[in-house]
């Protein structure tokens, strides 16, 4: 039995190369209402905790403020919520941005074509590719329900980065609930349970594609939008603000400037 799953675990992952495409980097103007704001952008990522299994020894690197030993895996979807990359293994411990760091350093890692970008929270940092939200402010959607409507320019930006950004926390939970192996304790040795991972997305992005209706998402709610106040001279002073600053920034500024416009 172990010899045949392990047979099919390797097939399944042979199929990474034609599962997991990157999107096309061909310039297209969205007009999706979650993603007209931020035209270029390629998808979303973030990362996830799944339960491993490891030595004694190693069990502090991977233990999780729950007390859980989990390996913090890096996911990101395009903007339909398929995934696009994804890559387990790194301890618990390890921050967000060190993952991060590491998936664009290896040579078939993550990606994104000068001009484009993934969004990202405030776990990353703002670089080329890579846009994260305005620090210090609301982004979370629930803190704008209950006629509570963004009130500076930031804020819009965030609740429609949050918006956007939303799509890879609704492909991490439909990936778990599809894939029990996912959500309880693993008995596997932790480079099976991370190649389990893999052929877990792997598959999710197949039914995905070829069973559309298994994969519909339910989209987030957002209340009415009073930004309509804002204007012009709001974003100006932003983008005096942010003069100078890192490409992560400048690109921030843009979108906001676009949103404001849209309105």
């Amino acid at each position: 039995m172990s010899r045949h799953f392990n047979a099919v675990l390797n097939t399944i992952l042979r199929l990474h190369e034609i599962l997991l495409k990157q999107p096309d980097s061909a310039a297209h103007s969205c007009s999706h209402e979650k993603w007209r704001w931020f035209q270029n952008c390629l998808g979303a990522l973030d990362g996830t905790h799944i339960k491993v299994n490891v030595s004694m020894s190693d069990r502090p690197r991977y233990r999780s403020r729950k007390g859980d030993i989990t390996t913090n895996v890096l996911g990101v979807c395009s903007q339909n919520g398929e995934f696009i990359f994804v890559m387990p293994g790194w301890e618990e411990s390890t921050s967000d941005s060190r993952v991060l760091k590491d998936a664009v350093s290896q040579p078939s890692g993550l990606k994104a074509p000068k001009g484009y970008y993934y969004l990202c929270d405030t776990g990353y940092l703002n670089a080329e590719g890579f846009l994260a939200p305005y620090r210090g402010q609301h982004y979370h959607l629930t803190e704008w329900r209950g006629g509570n409507p963004p009130k500076w320019p930031k804020e819009l930006f965030n609740m429609r980065h949050s918006y956007a950004r939303n799509v890879i926390e609704r492909a991490f939970g439909s990936l778990k609930d599809r894939w029990a192996i996912l959500r309880g304790r693993s008995y596997y040795p932790v480079d099976i349970q991370c190649k389990i991972i893999t052929a877990c997305c792997l598959l999710h992005t197949l039914i995905h594609r070829e069973m559309d209706s298994e994969a519909t998402f339910e989209e987030p709610h957002l209340g009415e939008d009073d930004s309509s106040e804002m204007n012009i001279e709001n974003v100006n002073s932003v983008e005096r603000l942010m003069s100078g600053l890192n490409g992560g920034i400048i690109l921030q500024t843009k979108c906001l400037r676009i949103g404001i416009m849209y309105d």
